[in-house]
């Protein structure tokens, strides 16, 4: 980064980092003891639809992989669009599998890396529930950050701000969690939370 770039308030991108993604088993652990969310076995990646052969291929080779799981129990992968148009494969394990949905999460995201397709990942997220309530852990691929998303029971879009701001106190020393608040984008109606 050069001087012009300081002074006009550019900052370098972060590449992203899969390997954070492996960080969640552990961070379950902590969030369970802090908060009593234990893990949905749910989880989705996101990602910008893009027109044509080479995409469409990428995305069922990896739909493929993951379904030839033969341990997998339960439905097969699912590719959803939602209501904004963005495309989310969704893996479901055992809500004690966290561990074989976060190698289903980093497979999606490293195959679509490694085919080109890396810019139009949007991020990752895991389900966790404590009762009623529900919670994602959404990992941000652009900026290789995490965030915690807790939408309120009910009708409506509403955050458990509250909520939200204790999971990333309880979770700073477990997963990098992005600091500009800003950036913790609500993902309402995200399949897979």
């Amino acid at each position: 980064m050069g001087l012009l770039d300081i002074l006009l308030g550019r900052t370098k991108a972060v590449a992203p980092d899969l390997d954070q993604l492996f960080a969640l088993p552990s961070a379950a652990v902590t969030l369970e003891a802090a908060v009593g969310f234990t893990p949905t076995g749910q989880g989705a990646v996101c990602f910008a639809t893009v027109e044509g052969a080479a995409f469409e291929q990428t995305h069922r080779e990896v739909q493929a992989l993951l379904d030839a799981d033969a341990d997998r129990t339960g439905p097969p992968v699912e590719l959803t669009q939602d209501d904004y148009g963005y495309s989310w494969l969704v893996s479901r394990r055992s809500p004690d599998e966290l561990s074989l949905l976060v190698n289903d999460l980093h497979a999606v995201n490293s195959s679509m890396e490694v085919n080109g397709f890396g810019p139009q990942l949007l991020c990752s997220l895991a389900g966790f529930q404590e009762g009623d309530r529900r919670l994602a852990l959404v990992y941000l691929y652009k900026r290789g950050t995490y965030y915690p998303f807790a939408p309120l029971p009910g009708q409506g879009q509403r955050r458990d701000n509250a909520l939200e701001l204790q999971v990333k106190a309880a979770l700073t020393n477990d997963l990098r969690i992005e600091q500009d608040l800003g950036r913790w984008f609500p993902v309402w109606g995200a399949p897979g939370l």
